[in-house]
């Protein structure tokens, strides 16, 4: 009984904190590209849990929208615990397959939004600089084109709808690709400039680009194929439950909360590092260059999000392990995860 109550417990608070980050992210565009006014300033104007009340009270208009708001997150967290008793036959393993899932295809979405947003933002920066875009397109596009905000809306963002159902259609992705790409894109670099010397802002951008999302969207995948760098000397000696303990320990203590820092601390305000440029759609100012520079703030947000999702599977699987008698027959994480994958 005991372990059923702490299985049941350990999946409702996995799917809440994945249903949470979701929700925070939802109200975070709401709020600063909506102009709502979100539960925390909802609070601060009743100066709720100790929070300074505003100069500026919010109207009868606004106390609607934010008590709507805190409602329609409260039941979506109810949903996610509700969900989890009503399924109490599912084995955290099955979850914890579910989860990694969840992150596979955050970062092949967003592997094929960098693919094509940057494939294609770079010829038409190249077409751009090299004044060929105005006799295909015309003048008023051409000009429309220079606005980052045009560019943005109207060619990247579709681009990046496109890229959630290629993802949801091709269920596998290799960064060998995306590393491929970056080195061909820097030989590029080298073959203009020493050979025909050419070279243009937008090509350093595509390198940076893509290598960026490289670091960063990879982090996830490599965590499922265990292929992170341990920095202790006592882990591989230690026996199979020791390791669950410990990597439930780190799960819960380090990997969930940093990737709540990173999230908070980079859109806790419409000034902060990745607020500020996605609501600008910030450019480089390096003249001619790609207008992709405020994606790449974006870039920890899918950081951060696929990595707090596959640390909840982690988690699960963990808490599974530990609650199994027989663990030395269970298979390992990267097992369970690349078989399901496989069937």
């Amino acid at each position: 009984m005991l372990k059923t109550n702490i299985a049941l417990i350990s999946r409702a608070m996995a799917y809440m904190m994945v249903s949470g980050v979701f929700l925070y992210l939802f109200n975070n565009y709401l709020v600063y590209w909506q102009e709502l006014p979100g539960t925390f300033e909802l609070f601060s104007h009743y100066g709720y849990f100790g929070l300074e009340q505003p100069n500026n009270p919010l109207d009868e208009t606004q106390l609607t929208q934010g008590w709507t708001q805190f409602f329609i997150y409260l039941l979506v967290l109810m949903l996610a615990a509700g969900y989890c008793v009503k399924t109490h036959d599912r084995s955290m393993q099955q979850d914890s397959v579910r989860f990694a899932q969840l992150a596979a295809y955050i970062i092949r979405f967003s592997f094929w939004s960098v693919c094509l947003v940057g494939f294609v933002d770079m010829v038409i920066s190249f077409l751009r600089v090299e004044d060929f875009l105005e006799p295909l397109v015309g003048e008023t596009l051409t000009q429309q084109l220079g606005r980052p905000i045009f560019r943005g809306t109207y060619v990247h963002y579709p681009l990046i709808v496109l890229s959630l159902l290629i993802a949801f259609r091709l269920k596998k992705v290799s960064f060998t690709w995306l590393a491929l790409m970056v080195v061909l894109a820097e030989f590029l670099i080298v073959l203009t400039r020493f050979v025909f010397s050419y070279e243009q802002a937008y090509m350093g951008d595509v390198v940076r680009f893509w290598y960026a999302a490289l670091f960063l969207f990879a982090s996830a995948y490599t965590l499922v194929e265990e292929g992170h760098v341990r920095v202790d000397v006592l882990y591989a000696g230690f026996k199979r439950r020791t390791r669950a303990w410990f990597d439930s320990i780190g799960c819960a203590l380090l990997g969930i909360p940093i990737c709540w820092v990173i999230l908070m601390q980079g859109m806790g305000g419409r000034g902060n590092s990745i607020n500020s440029p996605l609501l600008s759609f910030e450019v480089s100012q390096s003249g001619y260059g790609m207008y992709v520079k405020y994606l790449m703030a974006a870039f920890l947000i899918v950081y951060s999000v696929s990595m707090l999702v596959q640390f909840v599977s982690y988690l699960l699987f963990n808490i599974g392990q530990l609650l199994s008698p027989n663990l030395d027959d269970q298979p390992s994480y990267k097992e369970l995860v690349n078989t399901e994958r496989v069937s």
